[in-house]
């Protein structure tokens, strides 16, 4: 017989892998209510050590609140979390780093297909890395109408969070970047009073007033304390829609 590894079973039961098994299926479409999906690039995707998302975060709270929801995406977090009053982080989410809002238009429908239609989407940073590699702010505003319309055709009673995003750290912040930012923060507030349907309310959520170079890992990425302002203002809107 082998001999047990006392502190291997100490670890594994504090913290645990969110992708154990590299080669584990996809799971069935969730059943739950209140599906969440976290939509975006790395902010939604973070890349443990180096930088943080905010879904650990916002999960915690949202389950010491004792709120019911799931949170779907084809993406699985490779990344180690401690668990939570016994319970295990919901790893699945829809970022990829470096991905502009025309890569996300062009394959959302597909990943819908697969994890079916979410009750809520939290649309992280949109167009961020169009800012941040210069391209048509015109054609991503576009783009960022035609992801909102593919959500609300999978569920048109789907509540969308869109948010206008939190600054890169202010030594890159070319006059640029300002703008492109400074514009977006507007016109989210237009797109969201503009989709909302009797239905589906698309809302803006403000991640922009009170974030400093403090919260940030590098240049655009979250450290921990970062990922909590995001997750606090996510859990401020969702606590009383998931209720």
């Amino acid at each position: 017989m082998k001999k047990i590894n006392l502190s291997m079973i100490m670890f594994l039961i504090i913290f645990l892998s969110c992708n154990e098994e590299g080669d584990t299926p996809p799971k069935p479409q969730s059943n739950s209510i209140n599906k969440i999906l976290n939509l975006g690039a790395s902010r939604v995707e973070g890349g443990k050590p180096e930088y943080e998302s905010y879904r650990y975060e916002l999960w915690k709270k949202l389950k010491e609140n004792n709120l019911i929801f799931d949170f779907v995406g084809t993406q699985t977090d490779e990344s180690t979390y401690p668990q939570f009053n016994n319970m295990i982080f919901d790893c699945d989410h829809e970022g990829r780093g470096g991905w502009t809002s025309g890569d996300i238009l062009e394959e959302l429908y597909s990943w819908l297909s697969l994890t079916g239609p979410p009750d809520f989407v939290l649309f992280s940073s949109p167009a961020g890395n169009d800012a941040l590699e210069g391209l048509s702010y015109t054609q991503a505003i576009t783009n960022v109408n035609g992801i909102i319309d593919i959500i609300q055709e999978f569920n048109p009673n789907a509540t969308i969070i869109i948010e206008q995003m939190a600054p890169a750290r202010s030594d890159i912040m070319t006059s640029e970047l300002t703008n492109f930012l400074e514009q977006i923060k507007k016109d989210v507030v237009t797109i969201a009073e503009s989709k909302t349907t009797s239905k589906s309310e698309v809302i803006a959520v403000d991640m922009y007033s009170g974030f400093n170079d403090s919260l940030l890992a590098d240049d655009v990425h979250y450290n921990q304390d970062g990922a909590k302002f995001i997750a606090e203002r996510y859990f401020d809107l969702l606590v009383s829609l998931l209720e």
